[in-house]
């Protein structure tokens, strides 16, 4: 490197952390207000007298519009920078969030929520922006940082049920709007522009799709709509399902809920550090198996039962306490945060030319996955009285993709048992080749 060019990325370092975090602040409220309904909606349906369904629809329907401009929105953060599309996009959900607190009917909170959903945009202009202003070698951690800002939804759980109890769920909307216009002003005063970093970017959506062609991005996918999809859907449910199940008060249900969204959200940054050391199958096979072991122990429902005995009838109980509830949905929220690196730590691995296209796709394919799940999750609960079928869902869900993985990379290419060619040989009387006798070069890294 010249010294001209030393220079000027060492003019440029702080610079690029302060667009880091103020990208990060302004994501973190950004997915706050997605969120927001996770909250809010339950005095909502209790107004409304809504049903499990439709309370899921009324959840659900944000991440759907977050989910399906995040392709456009990182065209045009290609074409046009990050600071300007970031900023518009933020502008153009305060009316909506303010006009949400006005709000009486059914139909009205779902046309608005429409547009609140727009928030959810927020990470396919920030993710590329943010990258940009760092050196490839620590891209990875900056986008990590930045993705951290998953955990709004811890926020709008410790936030919205304060503002809730003292002053109604309207204040909370109009508190929120305020918020948002704070964090627009914040953001453009500590971003800056790079013309330099704007792509020319002609590729239409109908262009991009054409990447589900490749059965590897369809399995990543089917990853991250369950580690990202999972996190949000879950996140939107939690706390109606402490209400629910335990019979807690909002603000209690609120903060237990916390103990999912937070680590979910916050320790992105690790996931995509294990990843970068262990390579992205190992942490996303490991990560499948821990999430298929917590879904099966959720899924148990609350059981009642009686056994006749020589002394009489015996009733039993067997169900998760709130306690051990949390500490599986904290486990949980830990292994979602390593898995939506990890699927990212992927697409970098196998499509470095083709980033920005495969990354929208499989972010759409999350966002889906989010808006579909509370809606099943509340058809389930409605046609089965079971509130644990949610989970039950996950972990059918978890098994499609742990038998994707196993048929693709882990039986084809032995990653977790890199001496297990060598030892069939032994075994079956055949001397080891000079290639089974060296270490394996793929060993914790995607096929």
């Amino acid at each position: 490197m010249t010294k001209t060019a030393a220079g000027s990325s060492a003019a440029a370092q702080p610079k690029a952390w302060s667009v880091l975090i103020a990208s990060t602040f302004a994501f973190t409220v950004c997915f706050m207000v997605w969120m927001m309904f996770g909250v809010i909606g339950i005095p909502i349906r209790q107004s409304l007298h809504l049903n499990e369904t439709e309370f899921g629809m009324l959840a659900a329907l944000p991440v759907l519009t977050g989910s399906l401009v995040r392709v456009p929105l990182g065209i045009w953060t290609d074409r046009y920078g990050g600071r300007v599309v970031m900023a518009c996009l933020m502008l153009a959900t305060v009316p909506a969030i303010w006009l949400m607190s006005y709000a009486t009917t059914y139909w009205q909170f779902l046309v608005i929520g429409l547009f609140v959903g727009l928030a959810g945009g927020a990470f396919s202009v920030g993710t590329p922006y943010v990258a940009r202003w760092f050196p490839q070698e620590r891209r990875g951690f900056a986008m990590g940082i930045f993705g951290a800002g998953n955990s709004g939804a811890a926020v709008n759980k410790f936030v919205a049920p304060a503002i809730l109890v003292a002053f109604g769920w309207g204040m909370v909307a109009k508190t929120y709007a305020v918020a948002m216009l704070a964090a627009v002003a914040l953001f453009w005063l500590f971003t800056a522009i790079d013309p330099s970093h704007r792509v020319p970017n002609n590729q239409r959506f109908v262009d991009q799709l054409k990447a589900l062609k490749d059965p590897r991005v369809l399995k990543y996918c089917q990853y991250y709509s369950i580690v990202f999809g999972g996190y949000v859907g879950l996140s939107l449910w939690m706390v109606q399902y402490y209400v629910g199940e335990y019979g807690l008060d909002i603000r209690v249900a609120a903060l237990l809920a916390a103990c999912f969204s937070l680590p979910g959200g916050v320790l992105r940054a690790v996931g995509g550090w294990l990843s970068d050391r262990y390579g992205a199958h190992c942490v996303t096979w490991w990560v499948m198996w821990v999430s298929w072991i917590c879904l099966f122990l959720l899924s148990y429902p609350q059981t009642v039962f009686t056994i006749a005995t020589v002394d009489g009838p015996k009733v039993f109980h067997l169900g998760l306490n709130v306690v051990w509830f949390t500490v599986l949905m904290f486990v949980l929220g830990i292994a979602f945060a390593f898995g939506k690196a990890s699927t990212f730590k992927y697409i970098g691995d196998d499509f470095p030319h083709n980033i920005g296209a495969i990354s929208g796709i499989v972010g759409l394919a999350g966002g889906l996955g989010g808006f579909a799940l509370p809606i099943l999750f509340g058809l389930l609960v409605d046609l089965t009285g079971i509130r644990s079928s949610a989970f039950m869902l996950l972990y059918g869900v978890v098994w499609v993709s742990l038998i994707w993985m196993y048929l693709t990379e882990v039986r084809r290419t032995n990653v977790m048992r890199p001496g297990a060619t060598a030892a069939a040989g032994i075994a079956s009387g055949q001397a080891p080749t000079q290639a089974s006798n060296q270490p394996s070069s793929q060993a914790g890294t995607p096929s």
